[in-house]
């Protein structure tokens, strides 16, 4: 009896990983319909400016220095500092651009050499913006995984970053995942599903962005048609599943000493996705670094109190001018 036993078993075993094995991989997944290209939802104001072979989204206003590049955090674009740019440009030169993966910037699904999603490429990105609009230095802003971007660059390129302005920075571990986490993801089975997987995460963005404020009663129809405008675009749901591939940890944390540029710290007292304990954190550690709790905000203290955000820039600008 024991032998029959076993080797029914056995067989059970077997057929349920053909079916964990085979079963994804014969999940349909059919492209998205209704898609349009990213020049047919640009604004009157949009520019398209290639670097390192892509097709950037751009917005720039003002002119003279200092200058401020704005790096937006993951699920937004460059309409995420909407409520800031006017003010911030009769100070100096904006430069605000949608990050590969997200926004109307290009997203290839094919290339040759470096990863245009990894963080390696998105460093010399900024790079290839600073020369582009021959900027020598620059004040980057950063929101969440914006600003480990901008953090990545200062550590790569200190010599152009003038000051860091860290909008709820993700630093403490929620900006990319361990390896075997991308293993993980890198199976066929998984890598089948991916595109469905992102899909799910930003469609219903009205959730997505009402997480990210204290109050989300305040969000408007606008905002949120703008964080969903994005969707619209060709391909937006592979190459958000390209971009999820290439994340990884950032290890910040472990060279904070290395930052000797001024930095403001600004976050949001209620911020519900990279917790504010994590800012405060973060400014200690930071040699020389200003902390601003603004009052009644989340995760994008920019869109939710703009004009509490644009008093700690200029206070900070003015005391490091």
């Amino acid at each position: 009896m024991k032998p029959k036993f076993t080797k029914r078993w056995i067989k059970i075993i077997f057929i349920i990983l053909i079916v964990l094995g085979v079963g994804p991989l014969l999940v349909p997944v059919t492209d998205l319909e209704g898609t349009k290209t990213s020049l047919s939802l640009a604004d009157p104001d949009s520019q398209f400016v290639e670097i390192n072979g892509l097709d950037i989204h751009v917005k720039s206003f003002g002119d003279g220095e200092p200058a401020f590049v704005l790096l937006h955090g993951f699920g937004a674009s460059l309409y995420s500092w909407n409520s800031v740019v006017g003010t911030l440009s009769e100070w100096g030169k904006v430069i605000a651009y949608d990050r590969p993966a997200f926004g109307l910037t290009e997203r290839p699904l094919k290339w040759d050499g470096q990863n245009p999603y990894s963080s390696e490429a998105q460093i010399e990105l900024v790079l290839g913006l600073l020369d582009h609009y021959n900027l020598q230095k620059a004040i980057l802003v950063g929101n969440s995984a914006g600003g480990t971007i901008a953090m990545q660059f200062a550590l790569a390129y200190p010599e152009r970053v003038s000051a860091l302005i860290l909008v709820d920075p993700a630093v403490y571990g929620q900006a990319g995942g361990p390896k075997w986490i991308r293993s993980i993801l890198s199976i066929p089975q998984i890598d089948h599903l991916g595109r469905l997987f992102v899909r799910k995460l930003l469609e219903n963005g009205s959730n997505l962005v009402e997480s990210a404020w204290n109050d989300p009663s305040n969000i408007t129809t606008e905002t949120i048609t703008l964080y969903k405008k994005p969707l619209l675009v060709d391909n937006w749901d592979r190459a958000l599943w390209e971009f999820t591939l290439a994340s990884k940890s950032s290890n910040l944390e472990n060279e904070l000493d290395q930052f000797l540029m001024p930095i403001l710290v600004i976050t949001g007292d209620n911020d519900q996705i990279v917790p504010t304990n994590d800012s405060i954190r973060l400014s200690q550690a930071l040699p020389n670094a200003k902390l601003v709790i603004i009052k009644q905000a989340g995760h994008v203290p920019h869109e939710e109190k703009p004009k509490d955000f644009l008093n700690a820039v200029q206070e900070f600008v003015l005391n490091n001018s």
